[in-house]
């Protein structure tokens, strides 16, 4: 079995089963007739059912819990007109947005809100940390007794994907005296957000302890990303090598393919996306949010940029570092993983806004980490744009309510004070190769953020992009003599042939089972998308993502440069490339620092605004079916299937894939459908709008 079909302990979800998540946490009386008159149960903040399948034993009474007390808003309704307003094309107040201390006026919890949650969670003998500044969260901790007695509820813990994670068995609930002030917690149920970048590849080339890791035990840092090297052949732009396929591939496919790219670099992006040398984003300020941060970042990135762009050098003064140390859960939360993020994030933003000032900042764990991160920017408006490129799989369906409020009224404070947020659509698809159901990720699925899809990108030698496709690829490799046993259908009588077919990983994008349809969609997404979950939830049509796309096929990806530690231990500067919708966030904030410039300060929440570009020519490049293109991929063997296996390994990768994606759970029990997501004229569900054109910077500046 590939190792795309990961094993998973969540149960396949069956249509009856699915239940429509909360955006906003209610509240109605709770347990016991006798104690209905003293408690306020908080709807949809228990973990999410379908990740309670398979209980492992009770948290242990003693064991520390850290969560945040999530406040309600003063007027929520109010707030969301408010984005409205200096978000929508011909509003009065279109881009006349308020300062942080004017929307915290207005919208935040009150002085007297935050008293009493305070004094509650001191009551319960809690150990209250620090309230933030916009109001929103309290953050606390103790024991899990102190969470199960606070909240009425009980903790258990249970196997998920993997791992172990603790979930509160039932909502929340708090006295009735607190239920128009506390929304949730976030915290007590235990979400890890996932980054979206790949290689492609379906294991990194280092898939055992490194050296590097007890090595450095005293550095707060994570040791050096595993390492993924390019196997050749490889072209510098698209279709500079070529392949004719031997067996052919036949399906439909032409005999001769393009190789894989090595790795386009930052000219050919900005050529590609018709950048000129005025578009530098000056005077935009572009946070990148992360878990964790590398030791080397600075020297890595510009040792890169002085070798393969030296016109537009890392500037001391532009690049600006801001770490939540000390970084904790880094087990869990696979940190070195992130580090080769940061390394693509940075250099995808400076590619193309190479003026604009970059924060990184890296938050302390995958978890509330990046709330918190998250939370300080938009607080203190030090950024005009946030670029994430992470999310929590499948999170609009299986994420609490808590989770959801926190993070939707934040977005709503950055959004009515001019902060563009964009968030990667993630790299599954309709994430039915994970779950067995389809489903978008959260916060991607917010309808207060950019949610940036994928295509490949097809750039020629003199730098024009020649082409666009939707990213979504399937693969087949070719059965040698060094995978025989390994590459599915690979044996020793069906050498020299081609194995099945199957689905590699594409742009993420669904229709979402809890959000609206917002206003900006309606007219432009097709009904048919919008309401595709209507035997779910009914009839009502909702939020539908992504909404724009970039580059994000690993195999048209971004040349990098970082240190990795090498299957043999050591850790250097090595070359590598990496993709994903983690690439094409990140290219859509330096292009949005671009428009800023021309705009002359920020341009916000760019969402209502995009959604009515197609009909400025020039503005967008709508993503169409391409037809039947194939690429000839090769890796190295232990880099695709991990391990010791020698040699190299062929794919063929059908572009633009719209075959069958399969996923089995960890019973063995599987399921198989036609991949959801495709291509179309005007908006569609793997690309949305489409990706940047021409004239996108002046356009949507002057919009």
């Amino acid at each position: 079995m590939l190792k795309k079909f990961r094993k998973t302990s969540i149960a396949l979800i069956g249509a009856g089963s699915l239940v429509a998540s909360a955006t906003i946490a209610g509240t109605v009386g709770a347990g016991a007739a006798g104690a209905a008159a003293t408690r306020s149960r908080l709807a949809a903040t228990a973990g999410p059912a379908a990740a309670r399948k398979h209980a492992v034993g009770s948290v242990a009474a003693s064991s520390a819990v850290d969560f945040e007390l999530v406040l309600q808003l003063r007027d929520r309704a109010g707030a969301q007109a408010l984005v409205d307003a200096v978000s929508t094309p011909g509003s009065a107040s279109y881009r006349h947005y308020v300062s942080s201390a004017q929307w915290e006026a207005r919208f935040a919890p009150t002085a007297d809100q935050v008293t009493k949650a305070t004094a509650w969670l001191r009551s319960e003998g809690f150990d209250v940390g620090a309230v933030s500044g916009d109001h929103i969260t309290i953050s606390a901790s103790g024991s899990a007794a102190q969470v199960e007695h606070a909240f009425g509820t009980s903790l258990e813990n249970y196997k998920v994907n993997g791992r172990t994670a603790r979930y509160a068995t039932g909502d929340l609930s708090v006295p009735a005296s607190l239920a128009g002030t506390i929304a949730g917690a976030i915290g007590v149920n235990e979400n890890l957000f996932k980054p979206s970048i790949t290689s492609g590849a379906n294991a990194p080339a280092a898939t055992t302890p490194a050296p590097q890791a007890t090595a450095n035990a005293k550095s707060p840092y994570p040791p050096a990303t595993p390492a993924f090297v390019t196997a050749p052949p490889c072209g510098s732009y698209y279709g500079q090598k070529t392949t004719t396929t031997k067996p052919s591939f036949g399906k439909g496919y032409p005999n001769t393919v393009p190789d894989q790219v090595c790795g386009y670099q930052p000219a050919q992006f900005r050529s590609a996306y018709g950048l000129t040398s005025k578009n530098t984003g000056a005077g935009a300020t572009v946070a990148i949010v992360d878990a964790y941060d590398s030791a080397t970042i600075a020297q890595d990135v510009t040792k890169f940029y002085n070798t393969y762009d030296p016109s537009i050098p890392l500037v001391k003064s532009k690049f600006i570092q801001n770490d939540a140390m000390p970084f904790n859960d880094q087990g869990p939360c696979d940190a070195s993983g992130w580090l080769g993020e940061e390394d693509l994030d940075i250099e995808a933003v400076h590619t193309m806004a190479p003026g604009a000032t970059i924060h990184y900042t890296g938050a302390k764990n995958c978890e509330d980490g990046l709330f918190d991160a998250e939370q300080n920017i938009i607080d203190h408006k030090s950024a005009d744009i946030i670029t994430n490129s992470w999310s929590d799989d499948g999170g609009d369906l299986l994420d609490d309510s808590s989770t959801k409020t926190a993070f939707d009224d934040l977005y709503m404070m950055a959004d009515s004070t001019g902060i563009s947020v964009l968030f990667s659509s993630g790299d599954d698809g309709d994430d039915f190769d994970l779950f067995g159901a389809s489903t978008a990720d959260y916060p991607t699925s917010s309808p207060l953020v950019t949610a940036v899809g994928g295509t490949t990108l097809q750039i020629n030698a003199a730098g024009q992009r020649t082409g666009d496709l939707g990213w979504a690829t399937g693969h087949a490799f070719l059965c040698t003599s060094n995978v025989v046993g390994v590459v599915p259908d690979c044996s020793k009588s069906t050498l020299n042939t081609w194995g099945p077919v199957s689905y590699d990983g594409g742009s993420g994008g669904f229709t979402s089972y809890g959000y609206r349809e917002p206003n900006y969609q309606k007219g432009v997404v097709p009904q048919s998308l919008a309401t595709r979950n209507q035997f779910i939830i009914g009839p009502t049509p909702t939020r539908v993502e992504p909404d724009i796309s970039m580059d994000a096929d690993p195999a048209t990806g971004e040349l990098m440069g970082l240190h990795e530690t090498f299957p043999n231990g050591s850790v250097r500067y090595g070359l590598t490339r990496f993709g994903g919708t983690s690439l094409a966030s990140p290219l859509m904030a330096g292009e949005l620092a671009d428009v800023d410039q021309a705009a002359g300060g920020s341009v916000g929440f760019i969402n209502p605004a995009i959604y009515q570009l197609g009909k400025v020519k020039g503005a967008l490049d709508d993503v169409v079916p391409g037809g039947r293109q194939g690429q000839y991929r090769t890796d190295f063997a232990f880099s695709e299937f991990g391990g010791g296996l020698p040699g190299t390994v062929a794919s063929f990768r059908e572009i633009a894939y719209e075959g069958t994606i399969s996923y089995c759970d960890s019973t063995g029990n599987c399921a198989s459908r036609p991949n959801t997501l495709s291509t179309a004229k005007g908006y569609d569900s793997m690309t949305g709008v489409g990706s940047a054109g021409p004239t996108f910077v002046t356009s949507l500046a002057h919009h």
